[in-house]
């Protein structure tokens, strides 16, 4: 692990905004961050990182603000509340039942573990969903019982596991070493990207910015959301709760767990769509051709006509966002994954555990609530971008990335005597929605004089139609 870039919170924050193409001169807002790392036992610095992350964001929206004629803010994160943002997703619950219960097969989230193999490698597998159950079960030929699992992974060369897996339409991950990583040609993809990339990728004429205010200055941005799961959704939670016109789409026999379309649905509509369907696909086309950013979390969008180079020359102007594990374009692009997958291929797992057993971090997920908040953040930057250049832009979130970054910012030390995280800092903010009272962190910032957005209430999957509601921006 790297001991040396011992950047404080602010020059993380500056590096990212410098990333994402904003000139600090031009900014005024203050960004203020209470606390820092460790607050939780890790040997990485989670606080610090999500802290960077949701400062990033905030600032982004300032400038945006700034950009139409609003006073400077002074955007305030608090570490510990940073900590609870990252493992938000085990302190929400609809009403009073934890979102990991609301899933079509509770016992499916108990499968997703590590499982020593014959090599004595380990390897993460995950089941949470039918057909990734089904591939990691058929490979290994057991039930989906995790004592059956872990015996029968005991016969496989972890490697060789990781492969079948995959060629079967699964997902899972061999825990690497930092250096494994770095040599695998996954890995070399990656190295030396930022860790938000963000480019023009075609023409077009300036567009003018939203002229939202206070709490809704995204107001009349239309936003076509094909997320699902945890980081994508999460990043458009994030800019409906700040006025956006989002439409979360969603293919009807593909859904996500109530729960999770509860915790990360806030603000939003949702529309069934089937891409495989040509007519489906013509709606969704007809969608994009006054939308200002279609967000994207799964492979091969290419497939379907939606490519960012394909979405960009129909539509010049568009902001297209893509969330990928391992890289779009690279050796990997055609293989799924998760946050714990990240974590586990990366050497993040392996730096996290000891005596030679792998560990996820103890808020139990990292990349997908950075990778929400650095996505919204250069999905914000993109827009602006684009108003003062104009041009079509494209930004590319990893997962992988992600993993990699957290580890560069250098050692924690100090951590082996803490606790693992107990009650949560945060507020937890209840409203009554259509799925029971859903109750989770605040918005982990404050932007002041302006005021922070709150929670949006969620709607059910396909309970709108594929229509926008705003006018647009463009």
């Amino acid at each position: 692990m790297s001991h040396t870039n011992r950047l404080t919170v602010r020059e993380i924050v500056d590096e990212l905004t410098a990333v994402l193409g904003t000139d600090q001169h031009d900014v005024h807002t203050t960004v203020v961050v209470d606390g820092g790392d460790p607050v939780t036992p890790s040997p990485h610095r989670l606080a610090d990182a999500m802290s960077a992350a949701i400062a990033t964001f905030g600032l982004q929206m300032a400038s945006l603000a700034e950009a139409v004629g609003a006073p400077p803010q002074t955007v305030s994160v608090h570490a510990a509340e940073a900590i609870d943002q990252l493992r938000a997703a085990c302190l929400t619950s609809v009403s009073g039942v934890p979102i990991g219960v609301l899933v079509e097969d509770p016992r499916a989230l108990g499968n997703n573990d590590f499982y020593r193999c014959a090599d004595d490698r380990w390897i993460f597998l995950i089941t949470t969903f039918a057909g990734l159950r089904d591939a990691v079960c058929g490979v290994l030929d057991v039930p989906p019982l995790p004592e059956r699992i872990a015996a029968a992974a005991r016969s496989w060369d972890a490697f060789a596991l990781e492969d079948a897996i995959c060629s079967a339409g699964g997902v899972c991950a061999v825990v690497r070493s930092a250096e494994e990583w770095a040599a695998h040609p996954a890995g070399r993809h990656l190295i030396g990207r930022p860790v938000v990339e963000i480019e023009r990728i075609g023409d077009g004429p300036p567009a003018p910015l939203p002229r939202g205010a206070g709490e809704s200055l995204l107001e009349g941005i239309r936003i076509v959301d094909l997320t699902h799961v945890i980081a994508g959704p999460v990043s458009t939670k994030l800019l409906a709760e700040h006025g956006a016109d989002v439409l979360h789409v969603t293919r009807p026999d593909l859904p996500d767990p109530v729960g999770m379309v509860a915790s990360t649905g806030g603000g939003k509509r949702n529309a069934f769509a089937d891409l495989r369907r040509p007519e489906h696909r013509a709606a969704v086309e007809e969608l994009l051709g006054t939308a200002d950013v279609l967000v994207t979390g799964y492979r091969d969008m290419a497939r379907f006509g939606l490519s960012a180079a394909a979405v960009a020359g129909s539509r010049p102007g568009t902001v297209v966002v893509d969330y990928h594990c391992w890289g779009a374009d690279g050796p990997w692009a055609d293989r799924g994954g998760f946050d714990q997958l990240a974590c586990s291929a990366t050497g993040f797992a392996a730096e996290e555990g000891s005596e030679g057993v792998p560990s996820l971090p103890p808020t139990h997920l990292l990349n997908d609530y950075l990778a929400a908040y650095l996505g919204a953040a250069g999905t914000v930057a993109a827009l602006r971008r684009r108003s003062m250049e104009g041009g079509s832009w494209r930004v590319r979130i990893t997962l992988a990335s992600v993993c990699s970054w957290v580890r560069e910012l250098g050692a924690v030390t100090g951590w082996t005597d803490l606790d693992m995280p107990g009650d949560p800092v945060i507020e937890l903010t209840t409203q009554p929605t259509v799925f029971g009272t859903v109750t989770e962190p605040a918005v982990p910032f404050r932007m002041s004089p302006a005021g922070t957005p709150g929670h949006r209430p969620p709607t059910p999957l396909g309970s709108d139609t594929l229509r926008w509601m705003s006018s647009g921006s463009v």
